[in-house]
């Protein structure tokens, strides 16, 4: 792989080297700027000791955001859902009550 689809990123003073399409550097940048910052905030806290499990602990607390997040994104479609169905429910109704009208 060429050193331009590569991207060098730092994470708790480590430098990581990754393959990643031009078009997704800046993504690539701020999810490892988001994750050290997990991890330092972890590290920091002084109850986990080791990189290692510092990693596992950044990674079970953005996993359970992401669940946490999507979770309620599911919760307000399905609101979303039931509200365009009831609206269109009711426009069906006066529709048909209009057509009724009409017709009498």
């Amino acid at each position: 792989m060429t050193q331009s689809n590569t991207v060098t990123v730092q994470i708790l003073d480590k430098e990581y080297c990754i393959a990643c399409p031009a078009d997704e550097r800046s993504n690539l940048q701020n999810a490892a700027r988001y994750l050290d910052g997990k991890m330092r905030e972890i590290r920091s806290g002084g109850k986990v000791i080791g990189a290692d499990r510092v990693a596992v602990m950044a990674a079970l607390n953005i996993t359970h955001d992401l669940l946490h997040k999507q979770q309620h994104l599911d919760k307000q479609a399905t609101v979303t859902r039931d509200h365009v169905r009831d609206l269109l429910g009711r426009v069906d109704h006066a529709l048909q009550d209009d057509n009724d009208g009409r017709g009498a």
